[in-house]
């Protein structure tokens, strides 16, 4: 190679030399380990004991959680869902663009630190069509800062649709508890929390045929679709559950 030149790097070569640097760290309540953010060029990653939980170069499956679960919901006016997870924000955005205007959207979410992670890194990765800002400005938006659990236990029949995308799926990393959520037990509470004709949505980094048994046990008239985890259609692939109540 003459001397004087830049040698060309692909875009997986370039990602290679460039460091993840941490921008913040968060306890996750309950006193089970810690939640990091991290950014490497414009990527950014969320981990938990060195495992990914979200990144924002794999959002594929988490926007076709809300695609897929509106598109199943009869009734379009004056629907009442609920997000468990914030994550990177990704559901959240692709649920308002499939709503309308009357639609109220409550996002549940444990770490505080994320949702300040979204209005103040992250809010631009699923911004909203249009120069509408980021996905928490929507007016449709609230948020309760508490486990997704306790959100479904306080109410029954008030939702059109639950969509959970917490730790990693039935099968968690991070939060025994979140068996509250995926056990029988669990599953007999969002049933309850659903309006007839609702839906309760469940993202997954993996099938589980136990958890579709389950399901149906507690019963939902269950469907199984596997999705890209990446918009593109390339990579990996998730399982979503979507579990109708009659």
């Amino acid at each position: 190679m003459s001397q004087g030149l830049t040698p060309f790097l692909s875009p997986v070569e370039e990602k290679s030399v460039i460091p993840w640097e941490e921008i913040d760290r968060a306890e996750i309540p309950g006193h089970e380990g810690e939640v990091t953010l991290l950014k490497r060029g414009t990527e950014f990653s969320m981990r938990t004991a060195g495992t990914d939980l979200m990144n924002s170069r794999l959002h594929g499956s988490e926007c076709a959680l809300a695609e897929l679960t509106c598109s199943r919901i009869k009734r379009k006016s004056g629907l009442r869902i609920l997000i468990g997870g914030l994550g990177m924000g990704y559901t959240l955005a692709a649920a308002l663009e499939q709503s309308e205007p009357d639609t109220l959207i409550t996002v549940s979410e444990l770490v505080p630190a994320v949702v300040r992670w979204n209005r103040e890194h992250l809010g631009h990765l699923a911004g909203m069509p249009l120069d509408a800002g980021m996905p928490l400005d929507d007016p449709r938006v609230s948020v309760e800062e508490e486990d997704v659990a306790e959100t479904i236990r306080k109410r029954k029949s008030a939702w059109d649709a639950i969509l959970l995308d917490v730790d990693n799926g039935p099968d968690g990393l991070t939060r025994k508890a979140n068996d509250r959520l995926y056990g029988r037990s669990g599953l007999k509470t969002s049933f309850s929390a659903l309006r007839p004709g609702g839906i309760l949505a469940v993202w997954s980094s993996r099938a589980d045929e136990a958890f579709t048994r389950r399901l149906k046990q507690c019963g939902f008239q269950t469907e199984t679709v596997t999705v890209p985890a990446r918009k593109s259609g390339k990579g990996g692939r998730h399982t979503i559950w979507l579990a109708g109540k009659p």
